[in-house]
């Protein structure tokens, strides 16, 4: 019996199209003890898919959906927590960590975005909610070590996709989450309110939680049929901070962004979505907008701009950016996600010489290899946390300090 096709069901992905390569990371082993043979075979796959692609997506991960979702539910009630409990813990100066609320940031330089975020670098308790929210900090420090365990395999895998020695990035990477502000690598809680219209005509946003659509089946179709819950209902709005009144309603022509078009600043990001709720990006060499699709329990995994320029833009930072949704009944739902961003420690220098497979076939003419020193200087090479307070400044340039 033929199906008949509704609007919803009209929306071509990346994933539908079977555009999006899926890399198996059962029997892995451990982060201590990871089975070589996979990977190698890991290494090869990312070597074709982030080449071709710019992403791709791993299953069988081992973080689960169920602390994925634990997760989301601690940043919802930090979310609803009243206005001067959250300033407390905004984020400030050069200093990465801290809560950002909607209309802070602008990766287009203009327009204010709608989204909660929370950026942990550091696992310290006494910088994390844990007085107003109970379980938080616990909960949140163990998500953040699964996904510095994951990112730990993945600079493994890549330093084999390269041809390098396989601890090259590692040592590279070796501070990640230490609290010491020796790395800059950041784990991300995003929560983009519902888009809801009032009758002036104007566009608004409500804060509060969604029900969610996480799957467990395994169809690659998201399943957006509405579901009720008590905290969908409309709220009063939170905060009416001067940010968060350009956010709601001063937009022109009713332009609302959720996220505007940018690369990551680091070596690659992990991301875990609840639904597919907008995300799009341009495949390396299209100029094209491409919805992604979600594939449940899947964690997506594209290039940054650091790793771009460490492999002389072998594997590219994937431009991307977060849309509304076109149905009314998705863009009137919250949308939630986890963004682990993998960047190296803040002194590391970022350059393609940096690489040994690119070290190769350099200076043949005079064969006397040149100094680093020289070429640092004659390249202008940063390290890695001169090119991160660079994007910072770029994205929060227009704020004043907090």
């Amino acid at each position: 019996m033929l199906k008949t096709k509704t609007n919803d069901d009209k929306v071509d992905t990346l994933l539908t199209k079977g555009l999006i390569p899926i890399i198996d990371l059962a029997h892995c082993g451990t982060e201590e003890a990871p089975v070589r043979s996979v990977v190698h075979r890991v290494g090869h796959q990312l070597q074709k898919c982030l080449n071709e692609k710019g992403l791709c997506l791993l299953v069988n991960h081992g973080i689960s959906d169920e602390k994925l979702k634990t997760a989301w539910d601690h940043l919802d009630d930090f979310v609803d927590l009243p206005s001067d409990v959250k300033e407390h813990y905004l984020r400030s100066g050069e200093d990465n960590h801290g809560y950002i609320r909607p209309g802070m940031e602008r990766f287009n330089g203009k327009i204010p975005e709608l989204r909660h975020a929370f950026n942990i670098c550091t696992l310290n308790a006494k910088n994390l909610p844990e007085e107003p929210l109970p379980g938080f900090a616990e909960h949140i420090s163990s998500l953040a070590q699964d996904f510095k365990a994951l990112a730990r395999f993945v600079l493994q895998a890549l330093a084999v996709s390269l041809d390098i020695p396989q601890s090259f990035f590692l040592e590279k990477h070796s501070h990640m989450l230490s609290g010491e502000h020796d790395n800059e690598s950041t784990l991300r809680l995003l929560y983009y309110p519902p888009i809801i219209e009032d009758t002036t005509e104007k566009n608004d946003f409500i804060k509060g939680s969604c029900s969610y659509s996480y799957q467990r089946c395994l169809s690659d179709k998201p399943d957006f049929r509405p579901e009720t819950n008590p905290r969908d209902e409309v709220n009063e709005l939170d905060g009416k901070t001067e940010n968060d009144l350009i956010a709601e309603r001063h937009l022109p022509n009713g332009e609302i962004i959720r996220c505007g078009a940018h690369t990551d600043y680091g070596t690659f990001t992990l991301l875990a979505q609840d639904s597919e709720g907008g995300l799009e990006v341009k495949l390396p060499g299209s100029e094209k907008w491409q919805r992604v699709g979600h594939l449940p329990g899947a964690i997506l995994i594209n290039c940054g701009e650091i790793l771009s320029i460490w492999t002389n833009q072998r594997y590219q930072a994937l431009e991307h950016r977060v849309v509304i949704p076109e149905q009314p009944h998705i863009r009137t739902r919250g949308r939630h996600s986890i963004a682990f961003f993998c960047h190296p420690d803040n002194l590391t220098m970022i350059s393609p010489n940096d690489l040994p497979c690119n070290e190769a076939g350099l200076d043949i003419v005079d064969k006397k290899p040149r100094k680093k020193s020289f070429r640092a200087a004659k390249e202008k090479v940063y390290n890695a946390y001169q090119l991160i307070q660079k994007r910072f400044r770029e994205t929060y340039g227009h704020q004043t300090s907090h």
